[in-house]
Formats: C-alpha cells, sequence, structure tokens
C-alpha cells in the first residue's frame, strides 16, 4: 500500500436523526460497569435501565411510522454489568450480573411476549462477572470475567473449557480476537495480556499498557497482529493507543484526547477499519481509521451530540443501509433515548459500491465448541453485503432452543410463582403511556410472596410497568426574587465535607464567612432582599468554622464547632443579630483533634452528639455543659454520623471502610458492623424508612458516586441495594423528608438535585425529576415542613446557597384538584420543634415519641373524603377512523371538513326568510346580513380550494411515473430538487448553468484557498441530483414541460 494513499473514507460525515427517528421516554441505568450498557445485534437492542437487573428489549428498526415501542426483561436480582448478542444468532442474548450469575436469553421477534425464564445459567462465579462477549467463529463458546479470573465456557456443556489466571489485579477487559484465536485482556495493574487459551493458561505476551489505573478497554482490528487499546495517562487525559503483538514492548502509535469523567470506549468495525471512540458522560465522539500499514490512528470526523452519552454501540454491518452508501452506525444511549447515528461518505447513492462494502462476515459459525478446542481455525464464510446477491440464510443456535413465543397480549399474563427467582420473567408489555417507571427486580413489592404473579385482579399500571413513586412529577422551582437574600460577601467556600457549609432553621440561616476568626453570619429570612454593602454583624469564634447547627428545640441558640477543637453554643437575639458578638454563651471543650460533625437529638433537648479527628463520638448535656457519653472503635477519620428517629441508636460512618451503629446508653462500643463504600472520599449517612433501614452516599472503587440502603438489623450482610448515579469529585449531602419518603441528593459545587423516594423492599430506589439549576450551588439544606406551602401542594422547602445569594426553591407536585387538601402527600408531621424528653430523661434510659400534627389548612377538604367526579366521555381518537384509510381519502375527508367549518351551501341563507323588517329589529338583521356575507364569502373560497386541489391533482397524475422516479432520487441522494438549485444557484434547469456554477463553486471551496471538503461534497452531490433530475426529464419531455409551464 502506498503510504500517501488517499482514504476512501476521508470525507466521511456522522448524520444526526430526526427526534422520529429516536426511541425514545427511556431511563437508562448510568451504574458503573466495564460494559458499555448497550449491544445490537440486526434484529434487537438491549440496554440497561435505571433499574438493577432490568434491561430494556427493543426492535433496531421501526415498522414504517410506527413508534418502536420498549419491553423490560427482569434478568437479575441485582446490577447488569454486561451483555452481548450472539453473532450468528440475532436472538440469542448473554448477560452478566454482580449476582455473580451469567444467563442466555432467547428472545422472540418484536411483538411477542419475553421468555419467562433464562434457557441457560453459568456460574456462579466467586465475584461479579465484568466482561462477556461470544466467541466469533464457534457457535457455544463464551468468554467472561470475574474480578481477576477469565473463563472460556463451553456452554453446550455448561462446563469451562480453561480459566486464565494470570492476572495481578481486577480484570477491566477482554476481548477476542477476530479469527478467534487469542485472547487479549486489559488489568487494573496496568498490564496488556496476550493469551491463546488453547496452549496454556499463562499470558503468552504482555506489556505495559497505560500509566494510569482507571478503567482500560481493548479491541481488535481486522488482523491478528495489531490492537487498539484505550486508557489514561498520568495526566488523566484518554490516551488511544496502537499495538502490534509482533513488537509489543511499545506502541506503534499514540493519540492523547482530553480528559474524561468516564472510560473511553472503542468501538470498531474490522471491515473498514473504523474506529468510534465514545466517553461514558461526553458530549462527542471521534472517528479515526486505523491504517496499521502506515502506523497511524486518522482522524476521520467528530460529531456532537445532543445529550450526555451514558453508552454506545455499533450496529452489525449486515444492518447497515448500503444503498445509501452507511459505511457505520453507531448506537448513543442517552438517560432519555436511543440515537441512532449513521456514517456516511458522500457518493452517488443509486448503486452498490463494493469498495466501500467489500464481503463481510456471515452469520453461519464455522464450527462449535468441541471442533475449536481441538485446534481448528476454520474462519466463517463471508458473504456479499450487495442486496442484489446477499444470501438469505438465517442460523438458529441450539444453546438454548427456540420456544413458541404466543403474541404479546394486551393485559399480563397470569405467571407461576413456585420457587422462581423473583427478578427472572418479570415483563411489561409495551406501553404509550405517558412517563412510565421502567420496572425494576420487582417480585416483593408487587407480591407477597417471592415470585411476581400478575393475576387478572392485577392488571394495573404498576403490575405492568413496575411500582413507580407518586413524586416521579415532581417539580422544583425557584421562588420569586424577592424572597432571596442578595449581595452575600465573603463567604467561606472551604469547609471540610463532613459539613453542610450552612444551616437554617425556619427563622434564620447561619452562613460561615472567609474573614479571620471564623467569622458566622446570621441571616433573618423573615427579612429577605439585599443586604447592605457594609460589613455584617456576626459571631466571633476564633478559629475557623468546621461545622455548625441549629438546636431544633430552641430557634435562637447555635452549635459551632471549630478547629480548635472546642464547641461553642451561641444566643441569637429574637430580633436578629445586630451586632457583633465575641462571647459564646457555653464553650464544650473535651476533644483534643479539631472537630467535623455536629448532631443535636432529635427528641430530647440540650442532647448533642459531636465527633472529631481523635477517632471519638462524644455526646455532651448541653444543660450542664459537660460531655456524658463517648463511643470508641473507630480506626480513622469518621466521615458522618447521624441518629436514628426515636433517638436510641446512633449510626457512624468511618474512613476505615466501616459502618456502625450504637447504643450509647448501653455501652461505649458499636451495638453491629458491616462494610461502608468502597471508596475513601467521604460519605454520609442517614436513617431512612421508618428507622429500619440506613442510606448511605458514598464513592465506588472507581470515584463514582453511589448510594448503598442498608437494613439496620442487618449491617454485616452489606447493603440491600446499590445505586450508581454520577462520577463527580463532591460528597452527596442526604436530605430526607420522613414524612414522605424522599431523599434529596446533591453535592457542593453540583448543578443537579437527584429526587428518589426509597422503600424497604425492592426496587428500594423510586426515581422522580430532577431539579437543574444554572449555576452551581455552594449548599442546599432542607427546611421544616411547616414552611411549605400546602395549598399548593409543596411537599419540601429547601435553601439554596449560590456565590452571592440564597435562594428559596419549592418542590412541587403537580395534581388537578388542588383545591382539595392532598391527604396522600401530606401525612401527620411530627412536631420537630417541641422536645419530648428531658437530657437527664434521655441519659436516664427514658424513650418516648414525637406528637403528629396534622398541615390540613382550615377550610380545606381532604381528598380522600372529595366527591368523585362524573368520568368525561372521550371521543374515539380519529387515528381509529384513519388508519385504514389511502392517502388520498385522507386527503378528501380533511379538505371536506375544512368546506364544512366555512359553511354548507345546503343551509337557508338568511333572506330567505325575509318578510318584512320592524324598524326596531333592523340592527338585528343588519348583523345576519353581515353573517350572509360572510357565508358567501366562505362558500367562494372553499369552491376555489376544490378547484385548486383538483387541479393540483391533475397535476400530479399527468406527472405520473416522472415525478415517482424525481422523489425516488431525491430519497437516495439526500438532497430535494429544490435544495440542489439552491446550493448551486440555479433558476432553471440548463445544463450549461449547472456546469458553469459548478466548476465556479467547487473552485472557491477547494481547501488550499479555505475551504473545505465538505462544502465540495454538498456541491458534488448538488449537481448529481440536478443532472439525474435532467436524464429523467429528458426520458419524459410531457413531464419537463407540465413543470416549466
Amino acid at each position: 500500500m502506498s503510504r500517501f494513499k488517499v482514504s476512501k473514507f476521508r470525507h466521511t460525515e456522522a448524520r444526526l436523526p430526526r427526534r422520529e427517528a429516536w426511541i425514545s421516554d427511556i431511563r437508562a441505568g448510568t451504574s458503573p460497569s466495564c460494559g458499555n450498557l448497550i449491544k445490537s445485534s440486526c434484529r434487537l437492542i438491549a440496554f440497561n435501565t435505571n433499574h438493577p437487573g432490568v434491561l430494556g428489549i427493543a426492535p433496531l428498526e421501526g415498522q414504517g411510522e410506527d413508534k418502536r415501542l420498549v419491553t423490560h426483561l427482569g434478568c437479575h436480582s441485582d446490577l447488569v454489568t454486561d451483555l452481548d448478542f450472539s453473532p450468528f444468532d440475532d436472538f440469542l442474548l448473554a448477560t452478566g450480573s454482580a449476582d455473580r450469575m451469567v444467563k442466555l436469553w432467547r428472545l422472540p421477534a418484536p411483538g411477542q411476549a419475553l421468555p419467562s425464564g433464562p434457557g441457560l445459567v453459568l456460574g456462579p462465579e466467586d465475584l461479579q462477572v465484568e466482561v462477556l462477549q461470544f466467541h466469533p467463529t464457534a457457535d457455544g463458546v463464551l468468554l467472561s470475567v470475574a474480578g481477576r479470573a477469565l473463563k472460556v465456557w463451553d456452554a453446550t456443556q455448561q462446563q469451562p473449557l480453561t480459566e486464565l489466571v494470570a492476572h495481578g489485579d481486577l480484570v477491566q477487559g477482554a476481548v477476542w480476537s477476530w479469527d478467534g484465536a487469542l485472547v487479549g485482556t486489559m488489568c487494573k495493574d496496568k498490564q496488556l495480556r496476550i493469551f491463546d487459551p488453547r496452549a496454556k493458561p499463562e499470558a503468552s505476551q504482555s506489556t505495559r499498557a497505560h500509566e494510569n489505573s482507571r478503567d482500560g478497554r481493548l479491541v481488535w482490528t481486522g488482523t491478528q497482529e495489531h490492537l487498539v487499546s484505550t486508557g489514561f495517562n498520568q495526566m488523566r487525559e484518554c490516551e488511544v493507543k496502537l499495538w502490534d503483538t509482533r513488537h509489543f514492548s511499545s506502541a506503534l502509535t499514540s493519540v492523547t484526547l482530553d480528559t474524561s469523567p468516564g472510560s473511553l470506549m472503542p468501538l470498531l468495525d474490522p471491515d473498514s477499519g473504523l474506529l468510534v471512540l465514545a466517553g461514558k458522560g461526553e458530549s462527542r465522539l471521534y472517528c479515526y481509521e486505523v491504517v496499521p500499514q502506515q502506523l497511524a490512528l486518522s482522524p476521520v470526523t467528530q460529531c456532537l451530540l445532543e445529550s450526555a452519552l451514558r453508552g454506545a454501540a455499533l450496529v452489525p454491518r449486515r444492518a447497515l443501509a448500503v444503498m445509501g452508501c452507511e459505511v457505520l452506525r453507531v448506537l448513543q444511549l442517552s438517560d432519555t433515548a436511543i440515537i441512532p447515528i449513521s456514517y456516511h461518505v458522500p457518493r452517488k447513492a443509486v448503486e452498490f459500491h463494493k469498495d466501500l462494502f467489500p464481503d463481510a462476515t456471515g452469520c453461519v459459525p464455522a464450527s462449535d465448541p468441541h471442533t475449536w478446542w481441538a485446534g481448528s481455525n476454520q474462519q466463517v464464510q463471508k458473504v456479499s453485503l450487495d442486496p442484489a446477491c446477499r444470501p438469505r440464510a438465517s442460523f438458529t443456535s441450539c444453546l438454548v432452543s427456540p420456544a413458541e413465543f404466543p403474541p404479546d397480549p394486551a393485559q399480563p399474563v397470569e405467571t407461576p410463582v413456585g420457587d422462581m427467582d423473583p427478578s427472572e420473567g418479570f415483563f411489561s408489555p409495551p406501553s404509550s403511556l405517558p412517563s412510565p417507571s421502567t420496572p425494576s427486580s420487582l417480585g416483593p413489592s408487587l407480591s407477597s410472596t417471592s415470585g411476581i404473579s400478575t393475576s387478572t385482579s392485577q392488571r394495573s399500571l404498576q403490575s405492568m410497568l413496575g411500582p413507580s413513586s407518586k413524586f416521579r412529577h415532581a417539580q422544583g422551582t425557584v421562588l420569586h426574587r424577592d424572597t432571596h437574600i442578595t449581595n452575600l460577601k465573603g463567604l467561606n467556600l472551604t469547609t471540610p465535607g463532613e459539613s453542610d457549609g450552612f444551616c437554617a432553621n425556619q427563622l434564620r440561616v447561619a452562613v460561615p464567612l472567609l474573614s479571620s476568626g471564623g467569622q458566622v453570619a446570621v441571616l433573618e429570612l423573615r427579612k429577605p432582599g439585599r443586604l447592605p454593602d457594609t460589613a455584617l454583624p456576626t459571631l466571633q469564634n476564633g478559629a475557623a468554622v468546621t461545622d455548625l447547627a441549629w438546636d431544633p428545640f430552641d430557634p435562637h441558640r447555635l452549635a459551632v464547632a471549630g478547629e480548635d477543637a472546642r464547641i461553642r453554643l451561641w444566643r441569637v437575639p429574637p430580633e436578629g443579630l445586630e451586632e457583633v458578638l465575641a462571647t459564646p454563651e457555653a464553650t464544650l471543650t473535651g476533644h483534643t483533634e479539631k472537630i467535623y460533625s455536629l448532631r443535636f437529638h432529635p427528641l430530647a433537648a440540650d442532647v448533642l452528639a459531636s465527633s472529631s479527628y481523635d477517632f471519638t463520638v462524644r455526646i455532651w448535656d448541653l444543660e450542664a455543659r459537660a460531655e456524658r457519653l463517648r463511643l470508641r472503635g473507630h480506626q480513622d477519620q469518621i466521615f458522618g454520623l447521624a441518629w436514628s428517629p426515636n433517638g436510641q441508636q446512633l449510626a457512624t460512618l468511618c474512613k476505615d471502610g466501616r459502618l456502625r451503629v450504637y447504643e450509647p446508653r448501653s455501652g461505649p462500643e458499636p451495638l453491629q458492623e458491616g462494610p461502608g463504600p468502597e471508596g475513601a472520599r467521604g460519605a454520609r449517612i442517614v436513617w431512612v424508612c421508618d428507622g429500619h433501614c440506613l442510606l448511605v452516599s458514598g464513592f465506588d472503587s472507581r470515584s463514582e458516586r453511589q448510594l448503598l440502603l442498608y437494613s439496620s438489623d442487618a449491617l454485616a450482610s452489606g447493603p440491600l441495594s446499590v445505586l450508581g448515579l454520577d462520577v463527580a469529585p463532591s460528597t452527596l449531602l442526604p436530605s430526607y423528608d420522613p414524612d414522605t419518603g424522599l431523599v434529596l441528593l446533591t453535592g457542593k459545587g453540583d448543578t443537579r438535585v437527584f429526587l428518589y423516594e426509597l422503600l424497604p423492599e425492592a426496587p428500594f430506589f423510586l426515581e422522580c425529576n430532577n431539579f437543574t439549576s444554572s449555576d452551581p450551588h455552594k449548599g442546599f439544606v432542607l427546611l421544616p415542613k411547616t414552611e411549605c406551602d400546602v395549598r399548593e401542594v409543596e411537599f419540601a422547602r429547601c435553601l439554596r446557597l449560590r456565590q452571592t445569594s440564597l435562594e428559596p426553591v419549592a418542590f412541587r407536585l403537580p395534581r388537578v384538584r388542588k383545591e382539595f387538601f392532598q391527604d396522600d402527600v401530606f401525612p401527620d408531621t411530627a412536631v420537630s420543634w417541641e422536645p419530648v424528653l428531658s437530657a437527664k430523661a434521655w441519659l436516664g434510659g427514658a424513650n418516648g415519641q414525637p406528637r403528629l400534627l396534622s398541615l390540613q389548612p382550615p377550610g380545606m377538604t381532604p381528598v380522600s373524603q372529595a366527591p368523585r367526579e362524573a368520568p368525561a366521555r372521550r371521543a374515539p381518537s380519529s387515528v381509529l377512523y384513519l388508519e385504514e384509510k389511502s392517502d388520498q381519502q385522507k386527503k378528501e375527508e380533511l379538505l371536506n371538513a375544512m368546506v364544512a367549518k366555512l359553511g354548507n351551501r345546503e343551509d337557508p341563507l338568511p333572506q330567505d326568510a325575509f318578510e318584512g323588517v320592524d324598524e326596531d329589529e333592523w340592527a338585528k338583521y343588519l348583523a345576519q346580513i353581515i353573517v350572509m356575507g360572510v357565508q358567501v364569502v366562505g362558500r367562494a373560497f372553499a369552491r376555489a380550494l376544490r378547484q385548486e386541489f383538483a387541479a393540483s391533482r391533475a397535476a400530479a397524475d399527468a406527472r405520473g411515473r416522472a415525478g415517482h422516479q424525481s422523489a425516488a432520487a431525491s430519497s437516495l441522494s439526500g438532497l430535494s430538487l429544490q435544495e440542489a438549485q439552491q446550493i448551486l444557484n440555479v433558476s432553471k434547469l440548463s445544463p450549461e448553468e449547472i456546469q458553469k456554477n459548478y466548476e465556479h463553486l467547487f473552485k472557491v471551496n477547494d481547501k488550499s484557498v479555505g475551504g473545505s471538503f465538505y462544502l465540495q461534497s454538498k456541491v458534488v452531490r448538488a449537481k448529481e441530483r440536478l443532472e439525474e433530475e435532467l436524464r429523467i426529464r429528458a426520458q419524459d419531455p410531457e413531464q419537463d414541460q407540465t413543470t416549466q409551464t
């Protein structure tokens, strides 16, 4: 190959489709995994949803104008970590999960019910399954990765053929070479290894791939000698390297991209050599051509995406629109849609271009597991992609025998319960209902047994789509500027991660300032507006502030912790802070290192808990101003602590990776312990679900933020559920509302507030609408329930701290009958501002329950007691009348409807009833005359409209076949006749004018004079379209004459 040969893909362009071509209204999963979260065969698409263990299944191609509907398959009892379609059988899907199982599924054709269980199960593994891939030449051979071990399975015998264990750390990626002889792996120990699994279980070659141990990926080119790896360098920049297995000590070439929050997924088509690089969380796709002969990764094009990318997959080459010169198609998985992105080479689209589409790998396997393991290297037979000679052969794997799938019913059918896995076999038929929540592993939440039963009595939206939160449509709104406090200056934005940054009660806000001396400003919520430019009166603490908290039972007392290991109690005057205070009401000493967290007791007055870097938690009696209890057992920094709702227990979260629960009055040692988050960057803890569960927000080993839900009675067994959210540096700060079961989560410097309803049973997390702001906030706290506007169905009110202002945010639920009290949203709330016990009583062993208060405003009737409205009769949709009619019939009916609105010519005119008019009634008849004139004009307009429509239809009939040819040419070329004329600036189809303008525009857009290949390609396509139109008209002079007329 010539070193300077021009690439045939140099003009390749990425085309984003219209929204009608998207698969919309989905909820994609964002949990961390080594997989791409989405895969495609020639017929189906499978992708991770936002519920652990559940996949979405959709057809690859739509049927006409019908919307592609998504069904849901409950695969596993935990997160699906990777999935793969068989390269031979379009309906055979393999899934791996954090539940350590590998399952094979026989999926039905679109429109049929999903299977009730897997066809084959492999495992369990010792750790969660990270990677899955079918063998490229042998049917029934499967590769799986779990932890440090890589297994090659004979799925027909459900036994591993070999296990490759020569890895020093967790395996992040594994992939077959395209001839099926070798396996390449990427490991967290930064090593790239090559295995010949049939020769020996040890690596035959290895080299250091990338300098950073973050998620690395690997893909083979079309040859056995070359492969591409992606990873990160020491500066956390994305790297792409091309390797030659014959010279494995160093990469042939390397390309460095910008930094990325997520892993870089390489998608390579071995036939064309085109490589698409997709970064998780990014909004750009990079396309390169891999040219091993030139030792280069040549850039081809870039594509800007409309939304952040969560996963990506290549569509098999056999499913491409080759007559449209589509050389590549990428499926982008975003949060709410699947977007197909096509890569086209601008050429004549009316013929098959063999240089762009060489013979591709067929769908009939070359061998079986026994033959391959015996040493056969027979390759899959190539097939032509030319539609004129493409074979129609298909293959059905014997791994999972095809079953007789019934049509997808309109209602769910009854499924057996037995001893079935609660997550397996759950499916939901397609639905076009607005804003459905995708199902999860829903067994316990739908039935009292371990299975899922969808009997006739349970044919409801929940049984079809899974449970959804009644708060899923919650709307967060920043209140009017009149309620803001503005002109804030000198905020301290460096408070420890264990602190919320500021605190508020129903009257005041306490905000640390950056000035020396640990100053705290106290702002009155009842006095919004612009603060003066002069210095504010503050509380002078004498040491940097690490945390602060208002006393829930005394709105004028503020506790402030400092780096000097002291806790200062301040009393703010009832009228507000009007002068600088330098002497606190009391100072508590006892800690030997700086204090990180302060938490008041939820029921007992004058009881305060504090955690310090001396690894202790101390409980203070504020009335006696003395330490009463000290909790031990922590081996490192305490990230957070939280009182249980009944005030009897205290939970802590430590940097040593342990979660502990104490009964302080029983002893200083923890009552129970359990594993916490894997990451050590920071974490928070809060009691939820009436004290039955503990919610922890932290980081995993990949620095992704996640939520972990524990049973408060069984910490040692680990979390009940884990939910991955996103990658960000700040710790998520949870604010829990016990009345609604909602938790609001955001971090310092974030622009988004996550909202989830928490359940003590599966699916545990129900996602609701997020709140997004235009600029990052520095803090976000929840105000007491009494601050909510119940009449506007406001279930939560928060304060958002910005760089220079403080603004309230109201979370409201859209309801139709707002004149009634929404008692399902507002249960009786606890009176959290009145103590139940004194400090002495609680320390003595007494317990209590808070008093409950109804939030129902006077004069409002509960919606549960409101009279039921008679259901309004709804007319059937017009689609029912038009769906079986031709386009011509639809046009005529629409025209008749327009004419009918303009006036019926059979109606008598007003003058027909005139017999004599009194002067007193002249005004009435004058109005009738005006109406008559309008009707006459309307009839004339309708008649003209009919005539014009008839003339247009006659002209269309006259054009006949030639018009269809012109429309077909426009469809194939991607340019309409009008667009082509506009590009070349020609008004009449004159060959001389077309040639003249083409030569001029092609010359001025040459790259040597500052033009671009893209514009030149547009000029060429426009000229080809006009020449095609001239050819069509030359074949039919009558059409040409009609058009010119």
